[in-house]
């Protein structure tokens, strides 16, 4: 039987969206089903019918971009205590520490009892001025590498069961 990796997203500028793309890259071929899906459109239904997940958020003003929260606001309640022990992983694009909104992340994870199967990612843009900010967003060809690595990992980990 297949496994589904399901990727959410959320991006304003671009640059999660890169991340996640890239993630998804790295797990086609792994032998696992994958699902990319924005935050907005994704739902409870969509986190049960997965075995394994991606979290890729940007952080805005030190937390968790709102759509991302929201996603996390509608689907907590109905997949807590149905999801525990699945692999995920998190990704975060941020202007310049991206640490709040990973450890915001990784504690909604903890309180799915899921397992983590590496740190959380964080891309620093170093979008400092409210126009770099607003601005699209490029990934270096470092960081998209990292990325799909990190896809990769997490779905031939989850093909092989080894997560």
């Amino acid at each position: 039987m297949t496994k589904t990796l399901l990727i959410v997203f959320h991006s304003m500028t671009g640059g999660t969206h890169r991340m996640a793309e890239a993630a998804a890259r790295g797990a086609e071929g792994q032998g696992v089903a994958l699902r990319l899906l924005p935050a907005q459109e994704a739902g409870a239904e969509d986190l049960l019918a997965a075995d394994g997940y991606v979290f890729a958020a940007p952080e805005n003003l030190a937390a968790i971009a709102g759509m991302m929260k929201d996603f996390f606001d509608r689907t907590y309640y109905a997949a807590l205590g149905r999801i525990e022990g699945r692999p995920c992983a998190i990704m975060v694009c941020a202007g310049s520490d991206g640490g709040n909104a990973a450890r915001q992340m990784a504690r909604i994870a903890t309180g799915w009892r899921l397992r983590a199967i590496a740190a959380p990612l964080i891309v620093c843009t170093r979008a400092q001025t409210p126009e770099a900010i607003l601005a699209p967003k490029t990934i270096d060809a470092e960081d998209v590498a990292r990325c799909e690595e990190l896809g990769a990992t997490l779905a031939a980990g989850m093909a092989i069961g080894m997560f």
